[in-house]
């Protein structure tokens, strides 16, 4: 059984994205920060699941951050590398995004400086809310931008829903996948704050949750 909330125009799922997105049909674009080999320790036990779910066919234009000393793991044709240089960090200073387009047209590869949220000793800045790998919002909308006009986006490694954040914000239909219960739940605080925020929903509304057997 996976949870599913719905929360105006996002629909998101608590579970494990390998059983869920495959039955959720076809996206305009894929959009997320997964889990991916890193030198922190940072959920690499989910590293394997990752590369399976970025290696499903679900969308034409696919953009995700990923370790730059790793193979790309896609079915799409590489178009670009963007890079997120993150200015408030001692260390790692800047994290590529990858992007992937199935019409093979090479973009312009771009850098793009945000503040970080994490620095792996607190708090970077209002936005973070518990999860060690947190993106600011306004890193993920330059992603979203990256993916054009795409209204319906999948971010099947969810966290704390900064990309549904942004979805939202932009007007776009946002589904997110997240196992965690934990980050599920922050995600679904923030995002109910986005809609009341964007759409002028009132502040009380409470999201609708369903029990749905997977297919």
């Amino acid at each position: 059984m996976a949870e599913k909330v719905v929360i105006g125009s996002a629909e998101l799922w608590h579970g494990d994205a390998l059983h869920i997105l495959p039955g959720l049909g076809q996206f305009d674009a894929m959009v997320s920060d997964p889990p991916y080999p890193n030198g922190e320790g940072l959920f690499v036990d989910s590293i394997a699941a990752a590369r399976a779910v970025l290696c499903m066919n679900v969308a034409p234009i696919v953009l995700y951050f990923w370790s730059e000393i790793d193979t790309p793991t896609s079915p799409l044709p590489l178009v670009a590398k963007h890079i997120w240089h993150r200015t408030n960090v001692n260390g790692k200073i800047y994290e590529p995004a990858l992007h992937f387009a199935a019409d093979g047209v090479k973009r312009r590869s771009e850098i793009k400086q945000h503040a970080a949220i994490f620095d792996g000793a607190g708090p970077g800045c209002n936005e973070y809310e518990g999860h060690p790998t947190q993106k600011p919002v306004a890193v993920m909308t330059w992603l979203l931008l990256k993916a054009g006009q795409a209204e319906r986006v999948i971010d099947p490694f969810m966290g704390s829903a900064s990309t549904g954040v942004a979805a939202v914000r932009m007007g776009r239909q946002f589904v997110g996948i997240e196992r965690e219960r934990k980050y599920f739940d922050i995600a679904c605080e923030r995002i109910s704050r986005a809609q009341a925020q964007g759409q002028l929903l009132p502040q009380e509304q409470k999201p609708e949750a369903v029990q749905e057997a997977l297919l």
